[in-house]
């Protein structure tokens, strides 16, 4: 949607971190559509893709017309409202008017609308529509299940919903159905991560219109709109990408060219004998748009995005207008103009600037933060509605789960299994537009989003329970059911609560053995805990904080916690025995013990590798130290808030915080209240309770032989009784010499230099410079000081912003609540109420570490993989022994017979055609990161799964629809001291030997599509 700044006011968000129990079953209508399995009509001859492309004339300035919708997969209404009230009359009308001439073009991108469009299509309009398709009227850009943000997602979650997206178009219209440019038009901002994903998937172009407005003002000077993007330094060429920024950071016409139904502007009025014959007003106005915005560009060729949100229900109005626009335009040719329009796409477009032969300037950077005039920067979305960006992330954790215990059990039509994957695929793709995951969607579509996810979870869960079934028994006897607890963050589950005896299977989905804490909620104060090989486990009873407790949502009789340590073989099961113990013996050494503070003294809580200390008079942690290497650090931790700007939104000066905008009023307000501080100590955990308020508390960790710590923030409800908006920051301040630089990640991949109130490609005049430095942090953000060889880091389990505002301190935002909109669009204040209606309680962690420069890479690539890929729980209320139960079932059970190389992870594994699987494997370590991980890594696919043999790989790209040796990118001609005629590859396709031995270089992800042997 294009957010003008004019829009009017609203309300807003989510319930209760991930509160999976509670939501209401979505509509049905969602899910009840099924992939239509026919291939392409070999009738149709198929001219598409750049061989039916106008190249225009030589000599001309030629104009491309791109017809396009841009069709939000929710925002201001459901995704379902939206399809029922306005995509299906697009499609209807734009399939009527493209056979009426084969001149037009029309482009389609979100194939969330056009999978249900087409499975209500009789055969006739199919027939119709791949006649269109193989003639290249209508060509499908981009292809994913949605327009995915690139601030807020996660890269494993980018390339499922553009595979799911991929395959729909494959599945049915072939080769001619392959998307061939990227068009990211709305998103807020631009991840480099992105932009190298899209040059993986074998995309040949990049369009975006929103732009920062001091970036778009110097490159329409230096005529730089477009350029190639080196969109990673370790994967060199093979991720550079042709990027354009669309003229006036629009994808919308040009003014006095929109001819919609709702549109002011003058159509044509072409007859001479009337009156208001506008003909020659209409072409001049042409001639003088164009020309301004080709000053903008290089080459002779330029696009006009003939389009907006939910553009063409009336598309005979477009179309009748720009033929006559490109009749009449053109017919000044023969008294020598210089301008030639057509109709066109963006590929086409593409093709076009590729054979001028320009040479390009390039980018290494990225396009964050967006800032769209002077004080607006479009940060504070980095972090809105925070339970729903935890719920997108632990979902997308799932559905990895899910895949892959399907692929190793090989469930088939029995168990349905394909089509309840679906629903959580099809759920998570929508899930990562734009206007979904980035938490700028109103109140109502937001808890749609989250209805759909949790029918996905229920979904998704039974497939858990048929694949265990299969994978768990010795015998014929089926074992006891799989029942889940969701609700875990907030120490609820009825089974761990209600049960004296149960077992607890915990599943791992990384392809290396994973050791893993589990808290599980429970009623008494003793236990017993015996793991699969028959060895009692040693445990912690640590008692539920009151703030735990008095959350809204829970409904809970648990008043303690049951803490043990499980070890999980790679990508396999463990299963654990609980059960309730009166023994004293075991009481005695389960027991946490409350340390009292000694009045005036510091407190010092430590493991094998770390100490923290805390101040004896203020409660505050005030150092940390790596014990292993005698590093020593000032560290103090603070909960605090921004006060939230309250304008008008007349102009940048007076513009509010919203959902998309942050905007402080002046500094941090710190919270002053003195710390009320609780310590509890236990073998397994130490735990510092820190209540900050009577709406902020934190519990920080520090497990056995752990070398992070754990910071457990709870915020909520945020008080607005005094109509001050909040933006809740955890802060970390160190001693470090910093320099102004910090680092965070790219969608939780590469990591990307930042430099405070800097850009690297223009001069920036600073408006905000709190805001104004705030960057998305998918998964980690840290400092360095390279004098003393130091580096502090913190993980996040869910996108948040984060910055480094002064030297040496790092913050991130995790919670926003807000008493104005910012006039983006939305309409609707952001400010959830929860439950109660008195606000939302949102909860989350961050982990922190400190070390050597040259020994962190390793400490946050290994613990960033296993919290996006963390094991999964769930539970039987049997009354089995572990004896009684490995004579029927597997105690422990892996799909590997060899563990993966530590710099290798098994990105996806799913079940693909027939019998063959979809398998990514990826290097996950940057050519910076390790001396020793950040070489190359070789698999041997021969004898590595358990359940099934491999036969042979098929090579494709990144997107699985293409064979990876029939991919042919358009070559580009860069400028600088990298220039070249055209990309080579830095990083080697890499062979695959008859042992099937697969050689990954830094950040590569590979592909396969592998048959099955069983």
């Amino acid at each position: 949607m294009e957010k003008y700044f004019w829009s009017i006011l609203i309300l807003a968000c989510l319930s209760f971190c991930c509160s999976l129990d509670t939501v209401e079953s979505a509509d049905a209508s969602f899910s009840q559509f099924e992939y239509v399995e026919r291939r392409p009509n070999k009738a149709t001859p198929a001219t598409c893709g750049y061989d039916v492309c106008n190249p225009g004339k030589e000599g001309m300035l030629n104009l491309h017309l791109v017809p396009h919708t841009h069709d939000d997969v929710g925002w201001l209404v459901t995704v379902d409202q939206y399809y029922y009230q306005e995509v299906q009359y697009i499609l209807d009308s734009v399939i009527r008017e493209l056979r009426n001439n084969p001149d037009r073009r029309f482009i389609y991108v979100e194939v969330a609308y056009f999978y249900r469009w087409w499975n209500e299509q009789h055969d006739s309009i199919r027939h119709i529509v791949k006649g269109l398709v193989n003639k290249g009227q209508l060509e499908f850009i981009l292809g994913g299940w949605c327009m995915n943000d690139e601030a807020a997602t996660h890269y494993n979650a980018i390339i499922d919903q553009h595979t799911e997206g991929f395959r729909f178009l494959q599945t049915n219209f072939g080769e001619c159905g392959r998307p061939r440019v990227a068009w990211q038009i709305d998103p807020f901002g631009h991840s480099r991560e992105q932009a190298s994903l899209f040059a993986q998937m074998g995309f040949d172009g990049l369009y975006f219109a929103r732009i920062d407005y001091q970036d778009e003002a110097t490159r329409a000077k230096d005529s730089t709109m477009e350029m190639v993007w080196k969109a990673s330094p370790n994967l060199g060429d093979l991720s550079n990408l042709f990027t354009g920024a669309l003229a006036r950071s629009s994808y919308g016409p040009p003014g006095g060219f929109c001819w919609d139904q709702f549109c002011p502007d003058a159509t044509f009025q072409d007859d001479a004998r009337l009156h208001d014959y506008n003909v020659d007003a209409i072409v001049d106005m042409l001639f003088n748009t164009t020309y301004t915005q080709a000053k903008q560009f290089e080459g002779n060729h330029i696009m006009w995005t003939m389009g907006g949100d939910f553009n063409y229900q009336n598309a005979e109005r477009w179309y009748k207008n720009m033929d006559k626009l490109i009749t009449y335009t053109n017919a000044r040719q023969v008294n020598g103009s210089k301008i030639n329009v057509f109709y066109s796409t963006p590929s086409c477009y593409t093709l076009a600037k590729n054979k001028a032969n320009i040479t390009w300037p390039t980018k290494d950077d990225d396009f964050f933060p967006y800032a769209s005039l002077d004080h607006v920067f479009w940060t504070g979305y980095f972090t809105s509605r925070p339970a729903l960006k935890r719920m997108v992330r632990k979902t997308n954790n799932l559905l990895q789960v899910c895949k892959q215990l399907d692929a190793l059990a090989q469930l088939g039509p029995v168990e349905s299994s394909d089509k309840k994957l679906d629903v959580l695929k099809r759920a998570m793709g929508v899930a990562q537009h734009h206007d979904a995951v980035s938490g700028t969607e109103k109140q109502v579509v937001a808890y749609d989003y989250a209805e759909r996810l949790a029918d996905g979870i229920r979904e998704c869960q039974e497939v858990m329970i048929y694949a265990y079934n299969k994978l768990m028994p010795l015998k014929a006897t089926l074992p006891p059911q799989q029942l889940f607890c969701n609700l875990l963050n907030i120490s609820m589950c009825n089974v761990t609560e209600y049960s004296k005896q149960f077992t607890v299977t915990v599943y791992n989905p990384v392809g290396r053995p994973v050791t893993a804490w589990i808290r599980l909620p429970v009623a008494a104060s003793s236990y017993t805990v015996t793991g699969p090989d028959g060895k009692n486990v040693p445990s912690q009873i640590v008692p539920i904080s009151a703030q735990t407790k008095a959350i809204p949502e829970r409904n809970s009789t648990a008043t303690n916690e049951l803490i043990f340590q499980v070890s999980l073989p790679p990508l396999g099961f463990s299963t654990y025995f609980v059960k309730y113990s009166a023994s004293y013996s075991t009481k005695h050494n389960q027991k946490s013990y409350f340390m009292k503070a000694k009045h005036l003294k510091d407190t010092v809580i430590k493991n094998e590798h770390i100490s923290l200390t805390f101040d004896g008079t203020t409660g505050h942690l005030t150092g940390m130290t790596n014990l292993d290497k005698n590093i020593a650090i000032s560290l103090k931790h603070q909960m605090a808030y921004y006060r939230s700007f309250a304008g008008n939104n007349s102009k940048g000066e007076f513009w509010s915080s919203g959902a998309y905008i942050f905007r402080p009023n002046g500094s941090t307000a710190l919270l002053e209240t003195k710390l009320v501080n609780k310590y509890v100590q236990g073998e397994l955990v130490q735990e510092v309770h820190q209540l900050w308020s009577d709406w902020i508390s934190v519990v920080i960790r520090l497990y056995k032989e752990e070398k992070h710590v754990e910071f457990e923030w709870t915020v909520g409800p945020i008080p607005v009784e005094d109509k001050i908006g909040k933006e809740v920051i955890s802060h970390f301040s160190t001693n470090l010499v910093t320099g102004g630089t910090y680092y965070t990640d790219a969608n939780g991949r590469e990591v990307l230099t930042r430099k405070r109130n800097y850009r690297p490609t223009w001069n920036l005049n600073q408006t905000e410079p709190i805001a104004g430095n705030y960057y998305p942090v998918n998964s980690r953000l840290f400092i360095r000081d390279t004098n003393k060889n130091s580096q502090f880091t913190v993980l996040t389990d869910r996108s948040q912003g984060g910055a480094s505002i002064q030297d040496g301190n790092l913050e991130l935002m995790v919670h926003r609540r807000l008493i104005h909109d910012d006039g983006a669009g939305l309409g609707e204040i952001l400010s959830e109420q929860g439950v109660t209606g008195k606000g939302l309680i949102v909860r989350g962690k961050h982990y922190i570490f400190l070390d050597t420069i040259e020994d962190s890479g390793k400490l946050h690539r290994d613990l960033a993989e296993k919290l996006f890929m963390a094991p999964s729980v769930s539970f039987t209320t049997s009354k089995l022994t572990q004896q009684q139960w490995t004579q029927t079932f597997k105690a422990t059970w892996s799909g590997l017979k060899n563990k993966l190389p530590d710099n290798v992870h098994l990105l996806t594994m799913e079940q693909w055609r027939g019998s063959s699987m979809l398998l990514r494997l990826e290097h996950f370590y940057e050519k910076t990161d390790d001396p020793v991980l950040s070489k190359p890594a070789t698999v041997s696919l021969q004898g590595l799964f358990t359940p099934f043999d491999v036969l042979s790989v098929e090579e494709m790209t990144l997107g699985a629809n293409q064979l990876l040796k029939d991919a042919k990118r358009l070559q580009w001609n860069i400028k600088g001291k990298d220039a070249q005629k055209s990309f080579s590859s830095h990083v080697p396709v890499g062979k695959i030997t008859d042992t099937l031995d697969i050689t990954l270089q830094p950040m590569q992800i590979r592909t396969f599509v592998v048959s099955l042997k069983m």
